[in-house]
């Protein structure tokens, strides 16, 4: 009989471990499936870092080419400007020179004056603006100094007087103030506060 009980035996050991490596191999399937859903979220997780990043400098690029139109808009006379400021200059000094004693002149003054207005009007217009800083302190940003010149009733380091307007567009240089700035008396070298 335990010849017999043995391929039960057997049999049974075998049907027990049958299911044992279908479980094994269940097992083997699940953790298979869970490394590639897992894998799959990662590169699900990546793909989705990607796009927020490709949005984020689309984003960026249309930023920076509204900010450049603007820019382009803003600054399209820039150059225009520049090459009319010595007509207004012209005109200033036109005007500073002529006699304006002489009454035969002053149709001529008075269209000149009138000529000069109007210019500048147009120019305000377009957002420029002169800087004459006389009387305020020598700023690097706005002003060229040409001159240091000893005073006694200005500050050191104000503008003293302004040898040719400087100018703005839309808030940018266009052109430094040409100032010659106070020194006190007696000072040699260059103003340290200049």
């Amino acid at each position: 009989m335990s010849e017999q009980q043995r391929p039960d035996a057997i049999e049974s050991d075998a049907a027990e471990t049958a299911p044992e490596r279908s479980d094994e191999q269940a097992a083997g399937q699940d953790a298979d499936e869970q490394a590639n859903v897992a894998d799959l979220e990662a590169k699900l997780a990546d793909a989705e870092d990607r796009v927020l990043r490709v949005q984020a400098e689309l984003q960026n690029v249309r930023r920076r080419a509204q900010l450049d139109v603007e820019k382009a808009h803003k600054f399209a006379l820039d150059k225009f400007t520049e090459a009319l400021l010595p007509v207004v200059d012209g005109m200033e000094r036109g005007l500073s020179a002529v006699d304006r004693e002489n009454t035969e002149l002053a149709p001529f003054v008075e269209g000149l004056e009138l000529s000069l207005r109007s210019f500048l009007d147009v120019l305000a217009k377009f957002s420029v603006e002169a800087v004459d800083p006389t009387g305020e302190p020598f700023d690097p940003q706005l002003h060229e100094a040409i001159a240091m010149v000893e005073s006694t009733h200005a500050e050191p380091g104000s503008v003293l007087d302004v040898v040719q307007k400087g100018y703005t567009l839309n808030g940018r240089l266009l052109r430094p103030a040409r100032v010659a700035v106070a020194k006190a008396p007696g000072v040699t070298g260059v103003n340290e506060t200049a």
